[in-house]
């Protein structure tokens, strides 16, 4: 049996495989990707966040990205009813990038896994993984490729970089409750041949039909347009079982974007994604960690998953540096914790969109130009820059805000 030595075994090769390949070659780090899927492949994940831009130029791979083309995104737009909430990433608080991209994923993470290709490393794809055992810190990972010929991974350290695949979470026993409460998503690409020009076919849209439901509309530069709902379990048991069928029907919910998308085929038949929303009890262990969607994943809705994913990435890839030169590495603190504050930022957010308490302050009529700034730091992804006070407070000050625009209210 074919037998391959490698410092590190990353599995998967979506953004936050990329990331952490990337850096550790860079670093003069001996990498092997495993990824079961053949590129270019779907994914969903197509929004991009500011903050993702600083960690795919300090893996080297931003120089790749900018010369695909892709759709810039200069902010994003929410519209419910006759209410609107706009927000302009050049007026967030704070410093950081002030402009990122919306991309159809499959050339994303193709430019993204070319470029690290480019530069040396082994990328195997069309590869699953049978099964990983672990000796200390020391694993042994029995693949299969396309051909169906089994072989072995001997590796010194893995990244479990599989998204929802969730190589090791499922292996190891790791799947926990998630934070955030069950939602699922229906989604599908369309074609737009009459989309309009200047800003309004270039800028991404959520339409809230309820507080707890809502839609995204993402146009492409490739002339193509992301569509998707996002709500509760049980909203999507109102349409017809088809995908097909339920997506024409939810199109009919829309009042901003009504009839917009009628006379467009889908380009794929409808995927849902049924309780998005994933977590583990573990972030690491002996010899591993767990990146990106391999270990949590919130919601879509404020498009924080590529950018949690490099920043994992890109840090799973720094400690392992650290480990390999025998420096002292504390995957609790050093990790862990780190991620869980900007986790915990997002969560807050994320639940109080669904409680009605963020989309109250998003969609004021006579906004307070600090808060607006300091709220559209925290969706450009700057969640861990505590000056915030929307970062720092973020337990508190959304609903306290909330209150106040309630009280406001009461007193016309």
């Amino acid at each position: 049996m074919k037998k391959e030595i490698a410092d590190v075994l990353i599995i998967g090769a979506g953004p936050s495989g990329m990331v952490s390949a990337a850096y550790l070659h860079n670093q003069g780090i001996n990498v092997i990707v495993v990824e079961k899927a053949v590129f270019p492949r779907f994914s969903i994940g197509e929004s991009l966040i500011p903050q993702c831009m600083d960690n795919l130029e300090e893996a080297g791979l931003l120089g790749a990205v900018k010369k695909a083309g892709f759709q810039k995104k200069f902010g994003a737009r929410f519209i419910k009813g006759d209410q609107l909430g706009e927000f302009d990433f050049s007026k967030k608080y704070g410093n950081g990038w002030d402009w990122t991209w919306q991309v159809p994923r499959a050339d994303f993470d193709m430019v993204l896994a070319d470029e690290v290709s480019r530069i040396g490393v082994e990328i195997l794809f069309g590869t699953e993984v049978l099964s990983v055992k672990f000796k200390g810190t020391n694993s042994v990972t029995t693949i299969k490729n396309p051909k169906g010929e089994v072989s072995k991974i001997h590796a010194n350290f893995i990244i479990d970089a599989s998204g929802f695949g969730r190589v090791l979470a499922r292996q190891l026993n790791l799947e926990a409750k998630p934070k955030i409460a069950a939602h699922s998503s229906i989604f599908t690409h369309i074609t737009e041949t009459k989309r309009p020009k200047g800003k309004e076919g270039e800028l991404i849209t959520f339409e809230v039909l309820d507080t707890g439901v809502w839609f995204w509309y993402f146009p492409f530069s490739n002339g193509n347009s992301s569509l998707g709902f996002v709500a509760p379990n049980e909203w999507f048991d109102n349409f017809s079982e088809d995908n097909s069928a339920a997506m024409k029907q939810m199109l009919k919910k829309l009042e901003y974007y009504k009839n917009r998308f009628d006379e467009y085929p889908f380009l794929f038949e409808p995927q849902k994604i049924e309780n998005i929303s994933k977590n583990v009890s573990e972030l690491y262990g002996d010899g591993f960690v767990l990146t990106g969607n391999s270990a949590e994943f919130l919601d879509p809705v404020f498009s924080s998953g590529v950018s949690f994913a490099t920043a994992s990435g890109l840090l799973a890839a720094k400690l392992v540096v650290k480990q390999f030169r025998n420096e002292e590495v504390d995957w609790e603190k050093d990790y862990v914790a780190y991620l869980k504050r900007g986790i915990d930022v997002f969560s807050t957010y994320v639940k109080e969109w669904y409680s009605g308490n963020l989309q109250k302050i998003i969609f004021h009529p006579s906004p307070r130009p600090e808060i607006k700034a300091q709220i559209c730091a925290v969706l450009a992804g700057y969640v861990w820059d505590e000056t915030n006070p929307f970062v720092k407070k973020h337990k508190r000050i959304v609903k306290n805000v909330s209150k106040l625009i309630e009280m406001e209210e009461n007193k016309l």
